[in-house]
């Protein structure tokens, strides 16, 4: 069973960790999800008819570098929500390997960090395999293009977990640019986290 731990200097990682630069085309296309979120309910990217695009975030209950971002992901959700780009948060961390991540370990995350967003279980982790996710947290802008969802953005929501004060938000600068249609300022940016195991 794998734990997380702090570590020294007040730069928090886990024991499990990896780096992922990616450098290839991120514009491949995800096909319409739905999970189970905490409050039971099953949750499409259907159900939201008028969305332009998807926040989608892998996360996850335990990882200290994760749970650095549940105010900033509250945030983005309340800011981007009320112009049709929704967020959604998505636990894929395979429950044999983490201990601390069934679902009612998400129920209670959610209602402790007061998330405002909808918390979705891949408990066959089909979904964390279609984008690709390989850490926790790790980031997707998806776009609405010609009825199909296109990957415009993977990787870190911010540069910087610890300082958000300081931090470059690529996530939001990427839905604003897309926003004003205008081609994304990074498609691509280096994220680091807890590994996402996949049975």
């Amino acid at each position: 069973m794998i734990r997380y731990i702090p570590f020294t200097n007040f730069v928090i990682i886990p024991i499990i960790f990896g780096f992922l630069l990616n450098m290839g085309d991120p514009s491949k296309t995800i096909q319409d999800f739905s999970l189970k979120n905490v409050d039971n309910k099953t949750i499409s990217t259907k159900a939201f008819p008028d969305a332009k695009g998807f926040i989608v975030v892998f996360i996850c209950n335990e990882c200290p570098f994760a749970k650095l971002y549940s105010k900033r992901l509250n945030e983005l959700s309340t800011k981007y929500k009320a112009l049709d780009v929704p967020l959604l948060a998505i636990n894929s961390m395979d429950t044999l390997v983490y201990e601390d991540e069934s679902f009612k370990d998400m129920q209670l995350k959610a209602k402790n960090d007061k998330f405002k967003f909808p918390y979705l279980h891949d408990v066959d982790q089909l979904v964390a395999k279609n984008f690709n996710a390989e850490h926790t947290p790790s980031a997707f802008i998806i776009w609405k293009e010609q009825n199909r969802w296109v990957i415009k953005y993977k990787g870190a929501i911010d540069d910087n977990g610890q300082k958000p004060s300081i931090a470059t938000p690529y996530v939001a600068n990427n839905v604003d640019a897309l926003l004003k249609n205008l081609p994304v300022i990074l498609n691509e940016t280096l994220s680091f986290g807890c590994r996402i195991f996949y049975r």
